[in-house]
């Protein structure tokens, strides 16, 4: 019995298994497992298949058993071609969105390689990250920024919030290819953190995402920023607070956002709060007629935070925004799709581009 390839075989096929599925229970436990899988399918399908030429070489594959063997890794490949098929459908679902806003879809050749060859976030040598820079007197009010080492003129501000259900996470793991991406095209990106569960709640999360978005208003020109362009952006709980901030943008002494983007957010109330809270922790119960323009983007798989969340917020700001309200759902995709530069994140992020360039004179 071959058992290392019997170990392979179990880890690659839980993996594959887990985001072909869409599960309920445990959703946010094991959208971490099936992540590898949904966003890089073809590196399990190379791995499977180096694994399957070296048992086949070393003669492990004889027999009733190996047979059996052959056939479970057929059927495993079979789920990660699934897989790989979903991810690419993701262009095509973006061009579809950006079509239905009169925005003609640009042709982008090779768009395919990167993520082919190696998906993961990279910095490119002609960008510089400054940071941390704090903001506040607690260690977690700290934020990066993102630039051009030799910026020509000032760009666009564009901050951004990391996801973790309030308890958890960093500025520097989720969305690092967008703020990459969009510094490299002249925009001064921050990237920033704030106090966490259960030594801060719901106030104190509020009250970081201003205090940053105030930073970067006031300070953004010092790092070669341009505050008169704002926008904020966030992933799960940071797409959270972006739609809180942005439909509260008008109150008096807040930063005025001009556009806001939420990635697989919640949207929901905060932890045990009801609708006689105060302040208000859901952006659907706040007023959508002063909304900034949107774009949300969330997965149909995603387990952690279920589609249905940006469906309702879409629906709300499309019922009383007078601003512009882009939504894209994406086929197969999990919770954390940001993390790799991955065929389904450089759709989004080419959707993202055509959005800023559509409401935004500046980007």
């Amino acid at each position: 019995m071959p058992i290392g390839y019997l170990v392979t075989l179990c880890i690659v096929g839980v993996f594959t298994g887990l985001a072909l599925i869409r599960f309920r229970r445990f959703g946010h436990v094991l959208f971490v497992l099936a992540l590898p899988a949904s966003e890089l399918p073809h590196l399990g399908m190379v791995f499977l298949g180096l694994s399957t030429l070296l048992a086949w070489a070393q003669g492990d594959l004889t027999g009733a058993t190996g047979s059996v063997l052959l056939i479970i890794a057929g059927l495993i490949f079979a789920g990660l071609a699934v897989l790989l098929l979903r991810a690419l459908r993701a262009r095509g679902v973006i061009h579809q969105t950006l079509r239905a806003h009169g925005v003609k879809p640009l042709r982008r050749r090779a768009w395919w390689l990167r993520p082919l060859v190696f998906p993961f976030p990279w910095r490119p040598r002609s960008l510089t990250r400054t940071g941390p820079i704090f903001y506040g007197d607690d260690p977690r009010q700290r934020l990066d920024v993102y630039r051009l080492r030799k910026a020509e003129q000032p760009g666009p501000v564009f901050i951004y919030f990391h996801g973790g259900g309030y308890f958890s996470g960093g500025n520097r793991r989720e969305a690092r290819t967008l703020l990459y991406h969009l510094a490299a095209r002249g925009w001064t990106c921050i990237s920033a953190t704030y106090r966490l569960r259960p030594h801060a709640g719901f106030e104190e999360h509020l009250a970081d995402a201003r205090a940053a978005l105030q930073w970067a208003h006031d300070n953004a020109d010092v790092h070669g920023g341009n505050p008169e362009t704002l926008v904020m952006a966030g992933s799960s709980a940071g797409g959270h607070l972006t739609a809180l901030c942005a439909l509260t943008r008008q109150e008096p002494g807040r930063p005025q956002v001009d556009a806001a983007i939420c990635l697989y957010g919640y949207y929901g109330r905060y932890y045990g709060r009801d609708e006689h809270e105060s302040p208000i922790s859901t952006p659907l119960a706040l007023d959508p007629s002063c909304a900034p323009p949107f774009y949300i983007v969330h997965g149909d798989h995603d387990s952690y935070v279920p589609v249905a969340a940006a469906r309702a917020l879409h629906d709300h700001l499309a019922q009383g925004a007078d601003q512009d309200v882009w939504y894209a759902e994406l086929p197969g995709a999990q919770h954390a799709f940001d993390v790799y530069a991955s065929w389904r994140f450089i759709a989004v992020i080419e959707g993202i581009d055509a959005f800023l360039k559509q409401h935004l004179s500046h980007a």
